[in-house]
């Protein structure tokens, strides 16, 4: 069996679990944030009086902190209200930051895990050897009365990578090149592996920059073994206790890419499809309105490190509007203590708390018909980031950063 089947037959006291099958899995961790609680929490009221365990449900407010309209404010107050209720200790309302970076980082996930978590980005956790899928409410609201969920076993794709990335290409521009190979619907209800040397040198933020987008190519889960990295990473926040699963040498995938990215080149997505790829060589010169650096696939410290070395002694284009949202509250203070801060507010960006912020349009950082945003994103598509008639285009953060300075996107390799 592959790593996802032996950690899904495990969750389901099988011996064996293959794809295709439906089996009834035990949940280590469920997630929800202030967008997905209130929908959880109203159909769980109607079949349950209390929660499985308190303490295996996390809740992070991160989406529309603070509450920028009475609707969030009302969803909020819902779900504190819940957690109260429930004795649910684990609830960050304070603007911790974005869920995906806040679990991983406060040592809730652990390898060989099972962890649902009501947003589709829960993936990224796949960096860490667990097995994590998005879920809706309803599904997530059987989880917190019974602690368990049905899934069907996913076939697997493996995504062999070869080679070093050279400077001002990033796990980013390897994630949308890969997605710019087998399409958006290319790995729909798959387990995307990742594997190969590149895979297993890279380091922890840049891994769950991968399988954060692993579902941008429709897949069901994406992820890697643990390496070195990783390994110590779980160690500094005192994470044991797990169970390390390794895919078999004959384990059967439904299909097999390999990717040689030494001569790999920034890439970008362009308007609307996270597949509609191409170098960021080839469009360069179109001009842009506002440039964004966060989110959970792009808003870590070594993410900021990047733009910042880019953007140090460098302005902001007149016309463009450079907004910066670390991805914690940690990372936030690490980029303040590093200088990092300084250097983007000298050079003219707009810093904004930790959150989700412009990356969904729904707080912060809007668009208005006809204009154009460069981000670190995970998505483009209609509308995403406000109006419909606005237009998205995604890359790394050293791109983005480059792109801000000269009111146009532009390739920093150049």
């Amino acid at each position: 069996m592959n790593i996802t089947e032996k950690i899904l037959a495990n969750a389901s006291g099988a011996k064996e679990v293959h794809p295709g099958e439906i089996i009834e899995a035990r949940v280590d961790l469920a997630m929800t944030h202030d967008g997905t609680s209130p929908p959880t929490i109203n159909t769980f009221n109607k079949i349950a009086e209390k929660v499985w365990d308190p303490d295996k449900i996390v809740i992070v407010f991160d989406h529309n902190v603070p509450a920028n309209i009475i609707g969030s404010a009302e969803f909020q107050r819902i779900t504190r209200d819940f957690a109260k209720k429930q004795d649910i200790k684990n609830i960050y309302t304070h603007g911790e930051g974005i869920c995906h970076q806040v679990l991983p980082e406060k040592g809730f996930i652990k390898p060989g895990t099972v962890v649902v978590g009501a947003d589709s980005h829960t993936c990224t956790y796949g960096a860490f050897g667990a097995f994590a899928t998005g879920m809706g409410a309803t599904d997530m609201a059987m989880v917190f009365a019974t602690g368990k969920t049905w899934f069907m076993v996913p076939g697997a794709l493996k995504i062999e990578v070869q080679g070093t990335l050279k400077d001002h290409v990033t796990a980013k521009d390897l994630i949308l090149h890969i997605i710019g190979k087998i399409g958006s619907y290319g790995a729909t209800y798959k387990s995307l592996e990742f594997s190969g040397n590149t895979i297993q040198n890279m380091d922890v933020s840049g891994r769950m920059t991968m399988c954060n987008m692993a579902v941008e190519s429709g897949a069901k889960n994406g992820i890697m073994e643990p390496n070195s990295a990783t390994l110590e990473y779980l160690k500094q926040r005192n994470v044991n206790n797990f169970q390390i699963f390794t895919s078999d040498e004959n384990s059967i995938y439904e299909q097999s890419y390999h990717f040689q990215v030494d001569d790999l080149k920034p890439q970008i997505a362009c308007p609307h499809n996270v597949d509609n790829v191409h170098p960021v060589s080839s469009i360069s010169g179109e001009t842009i309105d506002q440039a964004f650096i966060g989110s959970c696939t792009n808003g870590r410290l070594e993410d900021l490190r990047q733009a910042a070395k880019v953007l140090n002694k460098a302005k902001v284009h007149p016309d463009v509007r450079l907004i910066v949202s670390p991805a914690s509250r940690i990372i936030y203070q690490e980029a303040i203590a590093e200088g990092i801060i300084d250097i983007f507010l000298n050079a003219g960006a707009i810093i904004i708390n930790p959150g989700c912020g412009p990356c969904l349009g729904a707080h912060m950082g809007a668009l208005t018909a006809g204009e154009v945003c460069v981000s670190t994103t995970n998505r483009n598509f209609v509308g995403r980031m406000g109006d419909p008639l606005s237009e998205v285009y995604l890359a790394n953060p050293a791109v983005v950063a480059y792109s801000a300075i000269h009111g146009e996107i532009r390739d920093p390799s150049e």
